[in-house]
């Protein structure tokens, strides 16, 4: 029984999720798929009629949006250096000015969002005419910066299309050449490997732009929906966060 109890104890994948439930990074992407699921469970309960059960998945939903606001606290500061790193860096403009913006984009909503936890912990008092401005400015900031992360997406997947496809097309042939097909080759693999978390990263905003969109009153997407886009944008995000973690690409 010892035996049994020490290999799922200390199995690989229990060793792994501990590494990953110790970052702040793996907890936020964890709290985001619950509140993001309760989101849409408490809409389908609501739409049963079953408002008991519906208010309190509401209330879990709330609560782990508060305390997600807490651990972002020191984030906007992190965009703002991201962004002044992008403005330094030596990439194509078109993908830089749209890193900058969108950094910029998350240091505001990010602001904004300190704000109105401030103002929902009773740390600030704000009218209620102030903390649903603040609310909305918020999610403005954001819709911007997924916006121009998408533009960003966009445009890096094109040039990374043109990079592989120049790549596979300048294939060496030659016992000579062996030095440089094999650098050829690891650069194709990093490409590739670009390739495949820029198109991540464009399925996560396509999913995630629908919230701020709503929350800034541009467009009416319901709760069910939202919710089901949430949490799938944070298993994706969690699922990469994982092999970050593992050591893996």
């Amino acid at each position: 029984m010892a035996s049994v109890a020490s290999q799922i104890i200390f199995h690989p994948t229990v060793s792994q999720g501990l590494k990953f439930g110790g970052t702040t990074l793996g907890r936020d992407k964890t709290y985001r798929a619950i509140q993001y699921f309760a989101r849409f469970f408490s809409w389908y309960l609501l739409n049963k009629g079953d408002k008991l059960e519906a208010a309190r998945w509401t209330a879990l939903k709330g609560h782990l949006g508060t305390a997600r606001k807490l651990m972002r606290l020191g984030k906007p500061l992190e965009h703002l250096q991201a962004a002044l790193r992008a403005s330094l860096s030596s990439g194509p403009f078109e993908e830089t000015l749209t890193t900058v913006s969108r950094q910029i984009g998350y240091f505001g909503y990010l602001t904004y969002d300190a704000i109105v936890w401030a103002n929902s912990i009773k740390f600030i008092a704000l009218t209620p005419e102030t903390s649903k401005k603040a609310a909305k400015r918020a999610f403005q900031f954001w819709f911007a910066g997924i916006v121009f992360s998408l533009i960003h997406g966009v445009l890096k997947a094109g040039r990374l299309a043109r990079e592989s496809k120049a790549l596979g097309e300048s294939k060496v042939w030659g016992e000579k050449d062996l030095a440089e097909e094999a650098a050829r080759e690891t650069r194709l693999s990093a490409v590739e490997a670009a390739r495949k978390g820029n198109r991540q990263q464009l399925v996560i905003d396509l999913l995630d732009v629908w919230i701020p969109a709503t929350g800034a009153e541009l467009l009416n997407v319901n709760e069910g929906v939202l919710g089901i886009f949430g949490l799938i944008s944070s298993i994706l995000g969690a699922k990469a966060q994982w092999r970050a973690v593992d050591g893996k690409k």
